[in-house]
């Protein structure tokens, strides 16, 4: 999961969308004008070509409706990558780059790849907001339009909810692809991080209840505390509005720890450690900002998708070393219960809840400490692929965590998927050596 109008570094991450490129006229060589003949005759419509990197040619289409978007490097022999992006602030644009190759779609892996000669593309989604489910369909999509165009091995890589999606399709579709990327990835269980989020926010309600850090809005866990939609009427486009949802509930939090960096020992500083500790996150600004934006300018989306509340705490005992006895007793009294819904804890499982029966080499790479998904999700995952016999598919890759300035605020923090170049080309070659050679790549391959 990036939120994409807002957050850096591919909050949720990966998503690619951006300034669409204006199409530009393009010269086919004879091979490229055949690669076109071949993409309307295997279903794309409204197809467009624009000049790819180094003589390729970009193809950008639809698929049922969908937009997509391949580059062909010249000289194609038959390698396709295709990438599942991050999650989606509802209301953002649900288009894709016009431009695969770009140095923004996942940090540049896409770019990467084209350099070693393969094909890279991406597919819009059916919609914003949560979708492993639309992610994982319009991404096999792809991919079977791409074996049609002549591609002979595909992979498959992805951000944050895009590494959820890879697994999702390693596990779902076997022998469909040739190997897989999961970059930051909620690679192990949707549900176990819609908890934590739906818990932060609960717990950050009572603790700032009354306050000037308390989050505006609507207070029910159950619903968005904010609509990214613009109202009728309004001048700003949905970038703008959302952007501006996304600074108001980002603004009281940032305030709460400016007032603890004052006092270290003060109440300011105990509400954020125990906010941290309720969540399962760093007492980090963008440990706890993030979580908090996605989950209170998401919940109404996550419960439309899934059919249902997603989260529950009915009976559940909040404590923590952060709390003394009668703080956790007047949390435990004060917060919302709420009941989650059968049908919607079924859909988490089956969008996604790991098996570990992953079908092809995965290579994972996750920074130790991440601002939205926990690095804990590559250790639950791991046992999941261990327990499901699979182990020897598995190269996981935990590397230190990046800071840099928050988009609001400034105060430096921590990202969610904040990886170096050198790190996601090394992620890249991990994963093209394994299936090139049949070597797993060793233990030192991405660091």
């Amino acid at each position: 999961m990036s939120l994409r109008f807002a957050l850096p570094l591919a909050l949720l991450a990966g998503a690619s969308v951006g300034a669409q490129v204006p199409p530009a006229a393009t010269t086919l060589t004879a091979a490229q004008t055949a690669l076109v003949a071949k993409a309307r005759a295997n279903g794309a419509t409204d197809l467009s070509t624009r000049p790819a990197p180094a003589g390729g040619v970009t193809l950008v289409g639809k698929l049922e409706g969908d937009q997509f978007a391949l580059s062909f490097p010249a000289g194609w022999k038959g390698d396709g990558l295709v990438y599942a992006h991050g999650y989606s602030t509802p209301g953002t644009p649900i288009a894709v780059s016009e431009d695969p190759t770009g140095a923004s779609t996942g940090g540049g892996m896409m770019r990467f790849a084209y350099e070693d000669g393969v094909a890279v593309g991406h597919s819009a989604y059916d919609k914003d907001g949560l979708g492993v489910e639309t992610g994982t369909r319009n991404t096999k999509r792809l991919r079977d339009f791409l074996v049609g165009m002549g591609a002979k091995r595909v992979y498959a890589t992805g951000d944050s909810m895009g590494g959820s999606i890879v697994v999702t399709l390693l596990e779902t579709y076997p022998g469909a692809f040739a190997g897989g990327l999961a970059r930051c990835g909620v690679v192990g269980s949707w549900k176990t991080l819609l908890t934590q989020l739906y818990d932060m926010r609960a717990a950050y309600n009572v603790l700032t209840k009354g306050t000037a850090y308390a989050l505006p809005g609507e207070q029910d866990i159950r619903r968005s505390a904010l609509s990214t939609t613009p109202p009728a009427g309004t001048a700003m486009d949905a970038k703008t509005y959302g952007w501006s949802q996304l600074t108001r509930i980002a603004t009281p939090v940032l305030a709460l720890f400016a007032a603890a960096k004052k006092d270290p020992a003060g109440r300011e500083a105990r509400i954020l450690r125990q906010v941290a500790a309720i969540g399962g996150f760093d007492v980090d600004p963008g440990s706890i900002a993030f979580p908090l934006v996605t989950v209170s300018l998401g919940a109404d989306d996550m419960a439309a998708t899934a059919g249902g509340l997603p989260y529950g705490n009915i009976g559940k005992v909040y404590a923590s070393d952060t709390m003394t006895p009668a703080e956790a007793s007047a949390l435990n009294r004060g917060i919302q219960r709420v009941a989650a819904s059968p049908a919607a804890i079924a859909y988490l499982t089956r969008w996604h809840e790991a098996s570990g029966r992953i079908s092809a080499p995965l290579v994972t790479i996750h920074n130790s400490v991440d601002s939205l998904v926990p690095y804990a999700q590559e250790t639950v995952f791991a046992d999941a692929v261990r327990k499901a016999g699979k182990s020897a598919l598995l190269a996981a890759y935990p590397v230190a965590p990046l800071r840099a300035p928050l988009p609001v605020g400034g105060v430096e923090a921590y990202t969610h998927c904040g990886f170096t170049p050198e790190q996601t080309k090394a992620a890249w070659n991990a994963l093209h050596g394994w299936i090139d050679n049949g070597r797993r790549p060793t233990a030192d391959a991405v660091k």
